[in-house]
């Protein structure tokens, strides 16, 4: 099926599951699934990018068009039914406003992924909130908070809804940057319960157009109790960006470090602004 996401499956699952705790049995039954789902496994993403403050201009459009491949990846799914991560391609189109110089809403539509079990499905979609300190091309220090709010598909999140919260530090030392993601993703399941899945980035602009950089994406588990070292994801990039008037494009490989983390992924990233005039500017991974 392309897609399972309709207010009639979420109703049923809530059903199903009052149905299971008033039954007599239902002590028995919910020992039995929280003996058998893992206390803790990490999902497919659709967007494997850090955020530097830079947003699309005041009154600007911008299309960004994500997808992600494992040639070598996790073969066992992270709980029952879901993506297999091996030779899976994961993707989404991502449409932005830029509402004020220092605020860009988005829209993830439509988040999709192609397995080898399950074929092509759509995984739901996203809208974002993203605040920024103004300008921060021209600003040494840069900071800002961006808040993802999610609707997935059965296949792609063990939990309907979903989010982030990404905290935004970078700092410009021409011709580097260092920018931190430090984010918290949520269930609504208490905060104890936060995942801490930081994402860094170190670039050396090589020109006005090119720029050649350094990405680690990690997740550490919950914050009530990291998982053991080799449990954690950890993943290093190569990356490469080109920017132009046209059209900017984000290129990376990433090598896993740990047995929780894909062996081999390709993340390609192309992004456009819809409306306005662009000038080329030093490469970033703008969201």
């Amino acid at each position: 099926m392309w897609c399972d996401l309709s207010f009639a499956d979420t109703m049923g699952i809530l059903r199903r599951s009052l149905t299971i705790v008033s039954l007599r049995c239902g002590g028995a039954a919910l020992i039995v699934i929280l003996v058998a789902t893992p206390e803790f496994a990490f999902a497919q993403t659709d967007e494997i990018q850090v955020y530097d403050a830079s947003i699309a201009e005041q009154g600007v459009f911008n299309l960004t068009w994500h997808n992600n491949f494992a040639p070598s990846g996790l073969k066992t799914p992270a709980f029952p039914g879901a993506v297999v991560s091996d030779k899976s391609l994961n993707g989404v189109t991502e449409w932005a406003y830029g509402a004020t110089d220092w605020f860009e809403a988005g829209l993830y539509l439509p988040l999709y992924s192609v397995d080898k079990g399950r074929g092509a499905a759509l995984d739901g979609s996203k809208l974002r909130l993203l605040f920024v300190a103004p300008h921060a091309g021209d600003r040494r220090f840069v900071y800002g908070t961006n808040f993802e709010f999610s609707y997935n598909s059965r296949h792609w999140d063990t939990r309907r809804f979903t989010s982030e919260i990404r905290p935004i530090l970078g700092w410009h030392v021409k011709p580097f940057d260092i920018i931190i993601n430090p984010i918290l993703d949520t269930a609504y399941d208490g905060v104890k319960n936060l995942d801490f899945a930081p994402a860094t980035r170190i670039a050396y602009s090589v020109s006005s157009t090119w720029a050649m950089a350094v990405e680690e994406y990690a997740d550490y588990g919950p914050l009530r109790k990291f998982l053991a070292p080799n449990d954690q994801s950890h993943q290093l990039y190569a990356v490469f960006d080109r920017t132009s008037k046209v059209l900017d494009v984000e290129f990376g490989i990433g090598f896993g470090l740990t047995e929780a983390s894909d062996r081999l992924t390709l993340k390609l990233i192309v992004s456009r602004d819809l409306n306005g005039k662009r000038s080329p500017a030093a490469p970033s991974s703008r969201p």
